[in-house]
C-alpha cells in the first residue's frame, strides 16, 4: 500500500474535500480520487460519502485515521529532517499571528532563520482567520494566543505570559483611591483587544470582579495601539507583561494590583501536520519552538 495513497486519504479526511486535498498535495483531484478508490478496493470498505460541501468520513475512515494519521505525520517529519540535512533550505516561510507578539517577541528569533537562508513573510491576523489560512495552505506556521479548536491543526505551547491591569499614573491613582475597585475601574475608559473582552474577562473573573459590566471605549487587535493610548493617559486595560514591563519599570504606566491573584495568557505555535513535509518549514518550526520555549523559561527564572 503506497505512502502517497495513505497521505491522500489523511489529507482528504482532515480537509473533508478532494479538491482541497489535491491542492495541499500538489496533485490533481483525479489523482487523489484514484488514490482513495484504490485504498477502498484494498480495504474492501468505503471511506467517504459525498456531502453538500465536500465528503463525509465513514466509520471505517474514522478508525483508519485514528490508527494512521499521527504515525504518518511522525514518519514524514523524520523524512523531512533527513532531507533537511542534505537539501538546500533556501526559500520563504509564511507566518501568521498576533501583530504585537510577532513584533515584540517573535522578531528576536527570526535572525536565525535568515542566517539559514530562509526568507520570512509575516502577516497579522486574529485566531479565526489564522486557523482558516493555515488549513487552506496560505501560511506555514501560526502564532495564537487562544486555544486552537480545529482538530486538523497541531499546536505546541511556547509561552505562558503574565497579564496585568495597567493605566497611566494619574488614572491608576484615581482607580486605587476609590473605595471599591469595581467602581474605580468602571469609572474609567476601558481599552480592549475586542468587543468580547478575552483578556479582560479572565482577569476580572480571576479576581472576583464579574460584576463589572463594561463596554470598551476603544478596541484594537494590535495591543500596541492600546499601550500607546494608555501612555497618553486614556483609561485602563489588561496587557501581557512583554508589552508593558518597560513602561512600568520607567513609571510611565502603573500596575493596578489584582485583589486575588495574577493571571496568565498562553501562546501557541500552530501548523497543519502535512506542512512539515517541507524541510525548511520543519527546520523553521524547530528553531522557533526551541528559541521561544527557552526564552520563556529564562524569563520565568529571572
Amino acid at each position: 500500500m503506497s505512502l502517497i495513497r495513505l497521505r491522500s486519504f489523511v489529507e482528504v479526511y482532515r480537509l473533508r474535500s478532494l479538491s482541497a486535498a489535491a491542492r495541499s498535495l500538489n496533485l490533481t483531484q483525479s489523482n487523489v480520487s484514484q488514490h482513495i478508490a484504490g485504498l477502498e478496493v484494498a480495504l474492501g470498505r468505503k471511506l467517504f460519502e459525498r456531502g453538500a460541501r465536500g465528503v463525509i468520513p465513514t466509520i471505517t475512515a474514522e478508525e483508519l485515521a485514528a490508527d494512521l494519521a499521527d504515525h504518518l505525520d511522525l514518519s514524514e517529519q523524520a523524512l523531512a529532517k533527513a532531507r533537511a540535512r542534505s537539501t538546500e533550505l533556501v526559500g520563504a516561510i509564511r507566518i501568521i499571528g498576533h501583530a504585537d507578539f510577532m513584533a515584540e517577541v517573535l522578531t528576536l528569533h527570526l535572525p536565525k532563520l535568515v542566517d539559514a537562508g530562509i526568507r520570512i513573510r509575516l502577516q497579522p491576523a486574529h485566531r479565526d482567520m489564522l486557523q482558516q489560512m493555515l488549513i487552506e495552505g496560505h501560511f506555514d506556521l501560526g502564532i495564537s494566543a487562544y486555544p486552537i479548536t480545529d482538530t486538523r491543526l497541531r499546536t505546541e505551547l511556547i509561552r505562558e505570559e503574565p497579564v496585568v491591569a495597567v493605566a497611566a499614573p494619574a488614572v491608576a491613582e484615581r482607580i486605587k483611591a476609590n473605595p471599591s475597585l469595581s467602581e474605580g475601574i468602571r469609572s474609567e475608559a476601558l481599552l480592549s483587544y475586542s468587543l468580547d473582552l478575552p483578556l479582560i474577562d479572565v482577569w476580572l473573573a480571576g479576581n472576583g470582579l464579574e460584576d463589572v459590566q463594561a463596554s470598551p471605549s476603544v478596541t484594537s487587535p494590535d495591543l500596541r495601539v492600546l499601550r500607546n493610548l494608555l501612555l497618553g493617559g486614556m483609561g485602563w486595560s489588561i496587557l501581557p507583561k512583554y508589552l508593558c514591563q518597560d513602561a512600568v519599570a520607567e513609571g510611565r504606566l502603573h500596575v493596578i494590583p489584582p485583589p486575588r491573584r495574577a493571571t496568565t495568557n498562553t501562546y501557541w505555535l500552530v501548523w497543519l501536520p502535512t506542512i512539515l513535509r517541507h524541510p525548511r518549514v520543519a527546520h523553521a518550526r524547530q528553531i522557533l519552538l526551541r528559541g521561544l520555549q527557552e526564552q520563556s523559561s529564562q524569563e520565568k527564572a529571572i
